[in-house]
């Protein structure tokens, strides 16, 4: 049952205006296959940025299949725009672009599956049209207004506004939801969703106050019990994480969200591990160490991505319920407060 349908739901064709954020560089295809079945739109993630480009775009694709293989709802693929200091878009993102567009093309139960793409980071530019033109629907990721005005001018079909408070990469801008939110609803035309510090139906009632039209999380379905692939000490750190545990430090992108650690304060610091390294190495040691805590668990020595939500996070969810849920009580809120209002003529 639909308890809240707008463009955004329509568009998409999904029955909850409700996002699984990307959450690479590791294996996502379970979990984004559970958010869509459940309703949702479930995103498979990028798997980091590996020296041989051509192993990391099997890699992906094998994801992407998976997928495919678990849900026959809709579901997305969530790809980082890197570029180098001139500007110049990095081999990696191309390749993991048209793999994405490549599965879509030698598969028809991919393609009806695979119906949107998310970009996030840097512009997407000319792969605007490429996207478009293979009949994908284009979300892209901002941190400010004025991004969200030059992505709608480019063409995108939804923009995701991204508040300082979420994890893994967050906006250059810091800007806070509360703010940032507000201020893209009123100045683009396309549907919007706030990513950010959202964990319940509360936070999405508050999303649609503020002009968006749905929600996207990751910390809330990192922590989920369909969410195997992941270490499980990976998901108990998030568990047991207080107001105050989490930091920001610079990440492949920008700043970078993720809790204290050893790695963190390393990190930081420019300590020993990972200082001395030259730009490529140590873009990449982040990155393997965030697949080290995701993989092995290493939730000390390796960076953990996550949102300050994770401080009001307690319990694993079962995704089956909690996304209907989740909109059920959106929609119950919404009809309180309303309930609530005094209205004078």
């Amino acid at each position: 049952m639909a308890f809240i349908s707008n463009r955004y739901t329509a568009l998409v064709g999904i029955e909850h205006p409700i996002v699984q954020e990307g959450l690479g560089p590791f294996r996502t295809a379970k979990l984004a296959a559970a958010v869509s079945s459940a309703g949702g739109l479930g995103t498979v993630s990028m798997p980091g940025m590996p020296v041989d480009i051509e192993e990391g775009a099997r890699t992906f694709r094998s994801h992407i299949e998976e997928c495919a293989s678990l849900t026959d709802k809709p579901f997305a693929v969530n790809i980082p725009v890197g570029v180098d200091r001139d500007g110049k878009v990095l081999p990696f993102t191309d390749a993991y672009i048209r793999t994405a567009l490549a599965a879509r093309q030698a598969d028809s139960a991919i393609a009806d599956r695979l119906t949107v793409m998310t970009t996030s980071a840097g512009f997407p530019g000319d792969y605007v049209k490429l996207i478009k033109d293979a009949g994908l629907i284009h979300q892209h990721k901002v941190g400010s207004t004025r991004q969200a005005v030059k992505s709608a001018e480019a063409g995108t079909d939804v923009i995701i506004a991204a508040g300082f408070e979420m994890g893994g990469h967050a906006p250059a801008s810091m800007m806070h939801t509360f703010v940032l939110v507000p201020s893209i609803t009123e100045s683009v035309d396309v549907p919007v969703l706030l990513t950010g510090g959202a964990r319940d139906g509360r936070g999405l009632a508050a999303a649609l106050a503020m002009g968006a039209e749905g929600v996207a999380m990751g910390t809330r379905f990192i922590t989920s019990v369909e969410n195997t692939d992941w270490h499980p000490a990976y998901l108990q750190a998030l568990l047991d994480a207080k107001e105050g545990d989490d930091v920001a430090f610079d990440g492949v992108y920008g700043p970078c969200r993720g809790l204290r650690n050893a790695a963190s304060a390393d990190l930081l610091q420019h300590g020993s591990e990972s200082g001395g390294l030259g730009e490529v190495e140590l873009v990449r040691w982040k990155i393997e160490s965030m697949q080290r805590a995701q993989t092995d668990g290493d939730v000390e020595n390796s960076l953990v991505m996550t949102g300050q939500v994770a401080s009001a996070i307690h319990d694993l969810i079962r995704i089956s319920e909690f996304v209907p849920n989740m909109a059920r009580e959106a929609a119950e809120v919404i009809r309180g407060l309303a309930s609530k209002m005094l209205v004078t003529v």
